[in-house]
């Protein structure tokens, strides 16, 4: 009995790896994502035991989903979602992350929205000093959504004298 409880464990622990897998194919491996960076180039990178570990890798640090948004990680975003929902996209499935390099000033996720919604390199240091001076007011309370957040920064945005150019309209 407990022999067939845990092959039944481990069939449906394999289901979510198996969908991922089903999707590779031999010259590209998991797609993209840390997985296929932190994979890449390792002797029989194509067998099953790689790909595995890559597909896992995604998974665990959800970097799959991450990579497709943002268009890193080796991923692409084109095609996924339209243009004018990206950064609404985006915002939602990395919300706390967001949250958290707001606070900072800095980080991975707060690059990545600075870039889809169209901020100049040369302007992103100050985009970061604002997300990081008006966190108060992007995130008014423990409840505040992402589509909040994004119509108060939008608003914050407008009122800069030089990211008024980078509201998403």
């Amino acid at each position: 009995m407990v022999k067939k409880l845990v092959v039944a464990a481990l069939v449906f622990a394999m289901i979510p790896m198996s969908s991922a897998l089903a999707d590779m194919s031999k010259e590209t491996g998991p797609g993209c994502g840390l997985g296929k960076l932190a994979w890449a180039g390792t002797k029989g990178q194509n067998k099953i035991v790689h790909q595995t570990l890559a597909a896992t890798t995604n998974g665990t640090f959800g970097s799959q989903t991450f990579g497709i948004t943002s268009g890193t990680s080796g991923c692409t975003n084109d095609g996924f979602v339209m243009d004018d929902q990206k950064v609404s996209v985006f915002a939602s499935v990395n919300f706390e992350n967001l949250k958290q390099d707001m606070a900072q000033g800095r980080g991975e996720h707060l690059t990545s929205l600075a870039r889809l919604m169209g901020i100049p390199a040369e302007q992103q240091g100050a985009f970061f000093a604002l997300t990081q001076e008006k966190h108060g007011v992007l995130f008014q309370s423990e409840v505040t959504t992402s589509t909040e957040m994004l119509i108060a920064l939008n608003s914050e945005l407008s009122a800069h004298p030089v990211l008024s150019q980078a509201v998403i309209r």
